[in-house]
C-alpha cells in the first residue's frame, strides 16, 4: 500500500522541515558556585591593610613592655603588623571555607567567603558567604552549619598556643584604664599550660597573634549559638527541627539579659533582634525536612556544643582600671601603652585602633 508521502509529487515533500524553534526549550540551568572574584579579592586586600594596621599597633604595644621601653616607628612595624592579620585571616578564611568546601561536596550553590574590613580595634567585622540554595537534607545542613565552626577551631588553638610562646612574663604596670577582654576556658587552660600560676606583681605581654585568636574565640562562640540562621540554628534545626524556634526565642532572651549584666552584648543582641523581626524564628526548612539526623551527627553536635563552651565569654568586653579590682586577665589599653591586670593567669593588652569592638557575626555564614 504506498502512502501520499511516498510519492515524489506530494506537495508536503517539496517543503522542508521547519528547523527545532529554541525558543520552546527549558532555559538551561545557571552554573553553581559563581562569583564576582574581583569582588572577593578587593575585600581580602582591603581587609588585610586594615587588620595589618592595628597589628602594627599590636606589636608597637608588644614591644614597649607596657610602656617601659620606647618604641620607634618605622616600616618594619607593618611587617610585623602580618602577625596578627595573618593570623585572624587565617582562622576567618577556615572557617568560611569549611562552609564553602562542604557547599561544594554536597552541590549546594554558595559564593566564595566575603571579608569585611572594618575600622575599629579589631580591623574587620568578619567574613561570610553567601549560600543560594535550599539545604536538601537535614543531614546537609547540619555538615554544612559545623564544618566552618571546627575548621576554624583547628587553626585558632595552635595559633593561640604559637603565640603564648613569644609571649613573656614581666612586671606590672600599677597604673592604666582600657577595656578589659572576656577570658574563656580556652584561654585561662592554655595560659596556666604555658606560664603556670603568675605571681603577684607580674603579669604577661602577649604577642599580637594571642589577640587574633582571642578575635577568632569570640567570632566561634558567637556562630555557635543556637539561633536562627547562625550556625549554632542549622545544628539545632537539623537536630529538632521546627522544634528549634523555641530555641532561637530562648537565645534572644537570654542574650537580652545579658546585655544587663554587660553593655558588650548590645551589638549582638540587636542584630538578633532585627533577624527576628525580618526573618522569623523559624530556620528556613530543607528540601526534606522528616528525614531524621544520623545519629553520629549527634556525637559531632556535642563536639561542637565543647567547642561552644570553651571559647563562650558571658562579658567580652568591659572598661577596665588597674586603679580598681578587675577579674579580668586579658585586656586592651586606651593609651599608647598597653595594661592588664594580675592573677593565677597571664595578662594581655594591646593598643587599639580607632573604633569600638566589633565582632564578626564573625564569620557568620
Amino acid at each position: 500500500m504506498a502512502f501520499p508521502s511516498d510519492d515524489p509529487g506530494y506537495p508536503g515533500n517539496a517543503f522542508p522541515l521547519e528547523p527545532f524553534d529554541a525558543s520552546f526549550a527549558p532555559p538551561p540551568k545557571p552554573r553553581k558556585f559563581q562569583s564576582r572574584l574581583w569582588l572577593h579579592v578587593l575585600l581580602f586586600v582591603l581587609t588585610l591593610i586594615s587588620t595589618t594596621a592595628v597589628g602594627a599597633l599590636d606589636y608597637a604595644a608588644y614591644l614597649s613592655e607596657f610602656g617601659s621601653r620606647p618604641v620607634h616607628g618605622d616600616l618594619t612595624l607593618i611587617l610585623h603588623g602580618l602577625w596578627y592579620s595573618g593570623t585572624i585571616l587565617s582562622i576567618l578564611g577556615a572557617h568560611e571555607m569549611g562552609h564553602y568546601l562542604f557547599c561544594r561536596r554536597y552541590d549546594v550553590d554558595a559564593t566564595l567567603p566575603y571579608f569585611i574590613p572594618m575600622l575599629s580595634f579589631v580591623g574587620t567585622l568578619g567574613a561570610v558567604i553567601k549560600i543560594r540554595d535550599r539545604f536538601p537534607t537535614r543531614k546537609i545542613l547540619f555538615d554544612i552549619g559545623v564544618a566552618g565552626p571546627i575548621a576554624g577551631f583547628l587553626v585558632l588553638v595552635p595559633a593561640l598556643f604559637y603565640g603564648l610562646r613569644l609571649s613573656y612574663v614581666v612586671a606590672e604596670p600599677s597604673t592604666g584604664t582600657g577595656y578589659a577582654l572576656g577570658e574563656p576556658l580556652l584561654f585561662k587552660w592554655a595560659t596556666r599550660m604555658m606560664f603556670g600560676v603568675i605571681p603577684d606583681g607580674f603579669t604577661v605581654n602577649m604577642h599580637p597573634i594571642v589577640l587574633a585568636s582571642w578575635f577568632g574565640m569570640l567570632a566561634t562562640a558567637l556562630n555557635l549559638l543556637p539561633f536562627g540562621q547562625f550556625d549554632g540554628g542549622h545544628l539545632t534545626h537539623a537536630m529538632l527541627g521546627r522544634r528549634s524556634r523555641w530555641i532561637s526565642l530562648a537565645t534572644v532572651l537570654g542574650a537580652t539579659g545579658m546585655t544587663f549584666i554587660s553593655w558588650s552584648w548590645l551589638f549582638m543582641t540587636l542584630v538578633m533582634i532585627l533577624m527576628l523581626r525580618f526573618l522569623g524564628p523559624s530556620h528556613p526548612p530543607v528540601m526534606n525536612d522528616y528525614e531524621p539526623l544520623p545519629k553520629s551527627r549527634w556525637i559531632v553536635a556535642a563536639l561542637a556544643a565543647a567547642i561552644l563552651i570553651v571559647c563562650f565569654m558571658p562579658v567580652p568586653l568591659e572598661p577596665y582600671d588597674l586603679g580598681q579590682p578587675t577579674n579580668s586577665v586579658i585586656a586592651r589599653s586606651s593609651d599608647p601603652h598597653p595594661r592588664s591586670s594580675s592573677g593565677e593567669s597571664p595578662a594581655a593588652t594591646t593598643t587599639p585602633a580607632e573604633g569600638p569592638a566589633s565582632s564578626s557575626g564573625g564569620s557568620f555564614p
